[in-house]
């Protein structure tokens, strides 16, 4: 064959044999397939972490829904005597107890509303104005500042507000002070839980007796199936 017959190509110029990407076969070994080195201690720490995170998360979503659903849809209601003390069905305390519905619902969506006045047969300047209602309340820490903050809107502001034992149907339960007409100060205590909210106003008397006052209201208002 004379030399005529070879290429043009510059015959000093090496040739590239290495055969393309899409024609190496399936076949080939792969580095990359090769067996992969153990998994460092710190990954494996990092990984531990995350997943404890993770099922710490799950465990307190599971908690905080089961406390939604043991708490929710309960009945609210004002028997006829509570703690010692008698319901009020004049007219004026009926009139007060709408009042006391309508200021309160204002601030905050109820299924469900009940107001009571109620009088303390040993002195009739110690009547409580009672308000309570139910509802589905994902915050119910929350939904009780709203409460409180319409307090303040109507009498002046809640002072000294501060959280005390909710009692055995939990939630939360707070208690504080606001000023009065006269210069004096009333008791206000509240509590909320996921399913329902009550506020209650205590002339003349201290937080720590309106406190334990208020939680033996609820146990009487409150009931769950």
């Amino acid at each position: 064959m004379s030399n005529d017959r070879i290429s043009a190509a510059d015959p000093g110029e090496p040739i590239d044999v290495t055969p393309p990407v899409w024609a190496a076969s399936p076949d080939d070994p792969d580095e990359d397939q090769g067996p992969r080195p153990p998994m460092s201690q710190r990954r494996r720490i990092v990984l531990a972490s995350v997943a404890a995170v993770g099922v710490a998360g799950l465990a307190a979503v599971g908690i905080w829904g089961g406390r939604i659903i043991s708490q929710q849809d309960p009945t609210m209601s004002t028997p006829a005597s509570v703690a010692g003390l008698q319901l009020n069905n004049s007219a004026d305390a009926a009139a007060t107890a709408e009042d006391l519905k309508a200021a309160f619902a204002a601030g905050i969506d109820l299924k469900k509303s009940v107001g009571a006045v109620y009088t303390d047969p040993a002195a009739t300047d110690r009547s409580v104005l009672f308000f309570g209602g139910t509802a589905l309340l994902w915050s119910p820490a929350k939904e009780l500042d709203t409460l409180f903050g319409l307090v303040g809107d109507e009498s002046g502001a809640v002072d000294g507000l501060h959280e005390v034992p909710a009692g055995d149907l939990g939630g939360v339960m707070k208690c504080g002070t606001t000023a009065v007409d006269d210069g004096s100060n009333m008791a206000v205590c509240g509590w909320a839980d996921h399913g329902a909210t009550g506020m209650a106003l205590f002339p003349s008397r201290p937080t720590e007796e309106a406190a334990g006052l208020m939680r033996e209201m609820r146990d009487a208002v409150q009931s769950r199936d």
